[in-house]
């Protein structure tokens, strides 16, 4: 991956995402994107900086192509990360799943630890 564009491309693919919930992400349009992943217009500095937030990836890796794409954080770094996106209200239905829990006697809640043991087991 010799430039910027195909570093781009790459990096929605290894993610599994569509262009537009990449564009979503960073609050840009799916056709920007595309114009980015052709080549045909280059990112601002802020657009690197945000994909590097949102995605995890190393700014100097999308600029330069230098080391690895993606930092590795800490479990405690990616959870603090979920629960800032849940109390953004980033995702409506997480947010009522928690407080729909917290309602839950210790029995119930129980038996939703182990379906999610259960849900996790099969990642």
């Amino acid at each position: 991956m010799d430039n910027l564009n195909e570093r781009l491309s790459w990096l929605i693919k290894e993610l599994n995402i569509t262009k537009t919930a990449f564009a979503d992400k960073l609050n840009v349009s799916q056709a920007f994107v595309s114009q980015i992943c052709s080549g045909v217009k280059q990112p601002s500095d802020r657009t690197l900086a945000d994909i590097s937030r949102e995605f995890s990836v190393s700014e100097e890796w999308i600029r330069t192509g230098k080391g690895k794409p993606f930092i590795e954080v800490s479990p405690d770094e990616e959870l603090d990360y979920i629960l800032g996106q849940i109390g953004a209200g980033a995702d409506e239905t997480i947010v009522r799943i928690i407080r729909a829990y917290w309602k839950l006697d210790e029995k119930e809640k129980a038996a939703v630890r182990k379906l999610i043991d259960n849900l996790a087991e099969k990642e």
